[in-house]
């Protein structure tokens, strides 16, 4: 099912034994769309902000907005210090997943690495995901594709280009709750079609430039005009869910986008 930022920064994580914190803001990676960590404020307890993966989610009740992970508080509390305020490079996700035993994703051929979903990797052992890529491996591919994760609050400011000129900015993001790719941005319309939220397919994302914090279309404004709408108030109803998929199909989690960013 698809959900929105908005939702999921409501919810509450919950460690084995006790609460974490909320969830404050997600990472997502910058190549293929994907949700690849949130960022929970722990509050008073803790004092800090953490980090959580997918990888480790044992259920999550979107109704009663929690979600459960397999770690303990005292894990938590001696997790590696991640600056949440900058983005987050591949030798800091290493450190993370190595941390607390939990395989890479990366370096497969599906979304998840061997794996369309989260939940199916834990299936593969972990010496043999961590086998490739080696160290020297991840940071050459570090240091020349920039594979950095981006702060959804941070993007959501961005403005987007059609085509043919501006049309508004990023006002959420609607995700698969099984693969946590990013299927739709929700675009605020402003001034061009006063008052309305559009979906817009993250397959029809050219490019991002993080220089111009703007994010560009391969589409024109004719054609955004007629993606389908969004009411965040009611959020995407079964109808809406359809009618979006007719009209942009759902991205294929066995692969990634040919979006491009510089």
């Amino acid at each position: 099912m698809l959900r929105t930022l908005e939702h999921l920064e409501r919810m509450a994580i919950g460690a084995i034994d006790g609460p974490i914190g909320r969830v404050k803001d997600a990472y997502f990676e910058d190549r293929n769309w994907t949700v690849r960590y949130l960022v929970v404020d722990t509050g008073g307890w803790l004092s800090r902000k953490v980090l959580v993966t997918p990888l480790s989610i044992q259920g999550a009740d979107w109704d009663a907005h929690r979600i459960d992970v397999s770690m303990t508080r005292e894990q938590v509390r001696h997790s590696p210090d991640i600056d949440t305020d900058k983005p987050v490079s591949r030798q800091h996700e290493m450190a993370f997943l190595n941390y607390y035993g939990l395989p890479y994703y990366w370096g497969g051929p599906m979304l998840w690495g061997p794996s369309a979903y989260p939940s199916g990797i834990g299936e593969i052992s972990r010496e043999r995901l961590h086998t490739e890529p080696s160290v020297d491996t991840a940071r050459s591919s570090d240091e020349q594709d920039d594979p950095h994760l981006r702060s959804c609050r941070a993007v959501a400011s961005y403005h987007i280009e059609a085509t043919d000129g501006s049309i508004g900015h990023v006002e959420d993001y609607l995700f698969d709750d099984r693969t946590w790719s990013i299927v739709y941005i929700a675009v605020e319309t402003r001034n061009w079609l006063p008052g309305q939220h559009v979906l817009v397919s993250t397959d029809h994302v050219q490019r991002v430039s993080w220089e111009e914090r703007k994010i560009y279309l391969a589409l024109s404004k004719d054609e955004v005009r007629r993606c389908p709408p969004f009411d965040r108030d009611l959020g995407l109803s079964d109808l809406e869910e359809h009618a979006a998929q007719e009209q942009y199909p759902h991205p294929d989690p066995h692969r990634f986008s040919n979006t491009t960013f510089r």
